[in-house]
């Protein structure tokens, strides 16, 4: 009824030529929102700010790594390597026992960079020269699961929005006939399973889509042999007939039920799309030899970071990969070496290769964990084990492209305890993920449980630091 009376309006206004175009203007804008509502519920939202990325890759190291093993230098620690210190009141009583780190460091590029010599790959110039280490986020939680949920939701309890779910509720997705948002997962799924990539309380068709790491990455992708494409839309049309009646019979809007609508749809077109996406046989020799798939350590992760980059290609909004094994309470060399080398190639491959197409300036990939080590050994199981405790006190995390600054951000005390600049919580992380994406966090809400809810939970700030 209002657009009839505005439309009323605009061509009683007359027909001179200013009238005439002004009134085609608002048709077409009409037109292309009309548009955009028939595309479904992940169609392509504008930003609310000028935004400096896209898409974003979010390359989640479970377990914590070790940050002054990885990308935090601290010769004050190692110079104190097995020695001990007394603990001094509080609830904690007896001795630390410190642990240096087993790796050398290397200078990588020209921003004042600093990796273990692990990281033979990503220390690259060509690559390091992206890179922003941010060294100032604290975490709230010591245990793994409160500090993953933190991490990927904002809660520490669980069951809220995952950060791919709050990106596509704000952007919608580029391309409808994918999920916006897609989680692989390198060895096993990580503590907190899918709660991890949940939509928690927003509509379902946020909700993060897992791909399978062997055999099809999406169960029943193939039609079954005796189902062409016109039996298959038939069948549809068919079953969305049924449950529009049953919609309607309700009275009142089941989200659930829309959403699975929508999945079926989804799945069809899907069907249709994915194998193509997947298909790395369209991939040159050197750029599988890059991501290092002809190696048994890197094969996985690599197929996974080069997957990763064509689902951004092809328009996915958020692209998530978890890579477990990093919570090194013992063996601590041995571990992280390990984890290291199974990593370092393909993440080095995943930064030039987007850098090389162009898509590294609208595209933020983040590596991190849920939480840092601690400079001992907690002296765990009563021997002195080289291996670290948790902290959340100190984390070390890289970020390149998309609008962040290179070079080193923030810093932690000298034996890596604490972070003593650049210091801000996860929320702010958060809300400063969100700023790239061209999102408000105050204004990206939702409403439920009596009042409206955000990521960061209660608000943050953008950390400025870090923004180019």
């Amino acid at each position: 009824m209002q657009n009839h009376q505005r439309r009323s309006f605009l061509y009683g206004l007359g027909a001179s030529l200013g009238a005439v175009a002004l009134t085609e203007r608002v048709a077409a804008s009409e037109a292309a929102e009309q548009l955009s509502a028939s595309a479904g519920p992940l169609a392509p939202k504008k930003p609310m700010l000028p935004a400096k990325a896209k898409n974003v890759i979010m390359l989640f190291m479970e377990g914590g790594p070790g940050h002054m093993d990885t990308f935090d230098p601290k010769p004050e620690l190692t110079r104190l390597h097995k020695t001990e210190s007394k603990l001094s009141g509080g609830l904690e009583k007896g001795f630390k026992f410190f642990v240096g780190s087993p790796f050398q460091f290397q200078h990588a590029g020209d921003n004042g960079i600093e990796m273990c010599d692990q990281w033979r790959h990503l220390s690259d110039p060509y690559v390091a020269n992206e890179l922003c280490n941010y060294r100032g986020c604290q975490a709230e939680s010591l245990n793994h699961p409160e500090a993953l949920f933190h991490m990927n939701t904002g809660s520490r309890l669980g069951g809220d929005p995952s950060v791919g779910s709050w990106a596509t509720y704000g952007l919608g997705t580029e391309n409808q006939n994918l999920p916006g948002y897609v989680v692989m997962t390198e060895l096993a799924l990580p503590q907190g399973g899918s709660t991890n990539w949940s939509n928690g309380f927003l509509p379902p068709y946020h909700q993060g889509t897992r791909l399978r790491p062997t055999g099809s990455p999406i169960l029943d992708l193939a039609p079954q042999s005796f189902k062409d494409a016109i039996h298959q839309r038939r069948t549809l049309d068919e079953l969305a007939a049924l449950n529009a009646a049953h919609l309607e019979s309700l009275g009142v809007e089941d989200q659930k039920l829309q959403a699975r609508m929508e999945s079926y749809e989804l799945a069809f077109r899907m069907q249709s799309e994915v194998p193509g996406v997947m298909d790395l046989s369209q991939e040159t020799d050197a750029t599988i030899d890059m991501y290092g798939l002809n190696q048994s350590e890197t094969k996985t992760f690599g197929r996974q970071c080069l997957m990763a980059r064509r689902l951004v290609e092809s328009g996915v909004r958020f692209v998530q990969i978890f890579s477990g094994g990093w919570d090194s309470h013992d063996y601590l060399e041995r571990g992280h070496s390990s984890r290291i080398k199974s990593v370092d190639q393909p993440i080095a491959a995943l930064i030039r290769d987007l850098k090389q197409r162009g898509m590294l300036e609208d595209t933020l990939v983040i590596w991190t964990g849920e939480f840092g080590r601690t400079p001992d050994n907690n002296k765990r199981g009563g021997v002195y084990s080289i291996g670290r405790g948790h902290n959340n006190q100190a984390m070390t995390m890289l970020m390149a492209g998309g609008g962040v600054r290179p070079g080193v951000v923030g810093a932690t005390d000298e034996l890596g305890s604490k972070a003593v600049e650049c210091v801000h919580p996860i929320r702010d992380l958060h809300v400063t993920l969100l700023h790239l994406l061209g999102l408000d966090d105050n204004k990206l809400t939702y409403f439920h449980g009596g009042r409206y809810k955000q990521l960061s939970q209660f608000g943050g700030e953008v950390i400025t630091e870090l923004i180019a």
